[in-house]
């Protein structure tokens, strides 16, 4: 199925937001973005054991967030990939309380991943040569009904699915870009 194509898929249960949000789980479905990967090889990069990253890439297949990659397999070892979805989640209104954690202590943990990935590219900046000035940055202030802001979310995602490629068909010219879109309500005076 063609990126533009998926439809997107709202986690609106619980157990299926935690299965995203456990630590482990994030890394290794941060790994499983440059490509497959077996419990053994994934161990290897996380410093785990096979026990652990096993178990974990069983339950990331049960909520459907990776497939088995049965082409890579040899002999016993299972290799995994990500299995592409457009994921999107339920207004914070029709959250419970325990989701609204959840899914507060997620976005936290990707705002600082964010941040700290931001600090590591100032950092590199000197030897990244043209991609250090590869940085399009843009702030703006809209006044926006809630309506309005869904329609310019949904253009969003949209130009996002036309742009993203499959691992397989990245170009070798190409380099992995963070894109990151937040809008919030400014919020009132103290």
């Amino acid at each position: 199925m063609a990126e533009a194509d998926r439809v997107p898929e709202e986690i609106a249960d619980l157990a299926t937001l935690k299965a995203l949000a456990h630590p482990l789980r994030r890394e290794i479905l941060r790994h499983l973005r440059g490509g497959p990967a077996s419990a053994t090889t994934l161990a290897a990069a996380l410093g785990e054991n096979t026990g652990a990253t096993s178990y974990h890439l069983r339950e990331l297949a049960k909520r459907g967030f990776i497939e088995e990659a049965a082409d890579l397999a040899r002999g016993k070892e299972r290799w995994w990939r990500r299995r592409p979805r457009d994921l999107r989640f339920p207004r914070r209104g029709e959250q419970s309380a325990e989701m609204r954690t959840v899914f507060d202590e997620l976005n936290s943990w990707h705002f600082a991943d964010d941040v700290d990935a931001w600090a590591r590219f100032q950092a590199q900046a000197e030897r990244l040569g043209d991609w250090a000035d590869a940085v399009p940055f843009s702030r703006a202030t809209l006044h926006l009904t809630q309506e309005e802001l869904k329609r310019f979310f949904d253009d969003y995602m949209a130009l996002v699915k036309r742009y993203r490629h499959a691992v397989d068909a990245v170009s070798p010219d190409a380099r992995e870009l963070r894109v990151r879109f937040i809008a919030f309500a400014e919020p009132d005076p103290e």
